[in-house]
């Protein structure tokens, strides 16, 4: 099982020069803190982050801490999809049409380890793949233009998608091959080729920092995450 974590962005979001997957928390880039989440999980054999082509950041930290089960790829595209799909082109000789693949936003640190053996024990045996998620609490509202309500939205049924997003490397690559590079998560190249993944219920302390805030209350998750 291959844990591939597309980290080529710039984070525009979050007011700053530097990629939000560099960003300092508790004294290391953000992305450390990712890691450390995947690599507790032992059915993961190999982390591998793609990164731009020019990113100048990755070689000023130290990385030893997963040594023997990190993979870096120089492959970064202009968008997620892009950059996933360039990953797994690297990997063709290292995974067969079966090999699992869970891919993992850079900036979502505070990945529970609970919530990761429930996605891996839940899709392992479920050929379509899944992902995790959280059904939605609060009311939703469609804006206009003007940036006023335009509608209240059912929320009956509804989830909001998390990483990671786990799936077959075949089954993956060919997807987001057809979907094209504009695709803003996995499941949804998936979802193209007519197939439905499995959601499996996550919790908010799995939250992507995208926002110059998130970054405290990622810090604040992460003190108590595996008391």
């Amino acid at each position: 099982m291959i844990a591939l974590v597309p980290a080529a962005g710039a984070g525009s979001r979050m007011q700053s020069d530097c990629p939000k997957q560099y960003l300092q928390l508790h004294g290391q880039p953000l992305i450390a803190h990712t890691l450390r989440a995947l690599a507790r999980e032992p059915r993961i054999a190999t982390m591998v982050v793609v990164i731009s082509p020019d990113d100048g950041y990755w070689a000023a930290y130290d990385w030893s801490e997963w040594q023997g089960r990190l993979q870096v790829l120089r492959c970064g595209g202009a968008t997620r999809a892009e950059s996933v799909l360039n990953g797994l082109n690297a990997l063709t000789a290292e995974c067969d049409d079966a090999t699992w693949v869970l891919v993992h936003d850079a900036a979502r640190p505070c990945l529970p380890r609970e919530a990761l053996a429930r996605l891996i024990d839940a899709v392992a045996n479920d050929t379509q793949g899944g992902l995790l998620a959280v059904p939605v609490a609060d009311t939703l509202k469609r804006a206009d233009a003007a940036g006023r309500v335009a509608a209240t939205e059912a929320r009956a049924g509804l989830w909001q998608a998390q990483t990671p997003q786990m799936f077959p490397y075949g089954l993956l690559k060919r997807a987001l091959f057809e979907a094209g590079r504009d695709v803003t998560d996995e499941a949804s190249a998936i979802e193209k080729l007519g197939l439905s993944p499995l959601l499996v219920e996550s919790d908010s302390r799995n939250l992507k920092v995208t926002r110059p805030r998130d970054l405290q209350l990622a810090g604040l998750i992460l003190e108590h995450l595996n008391d």
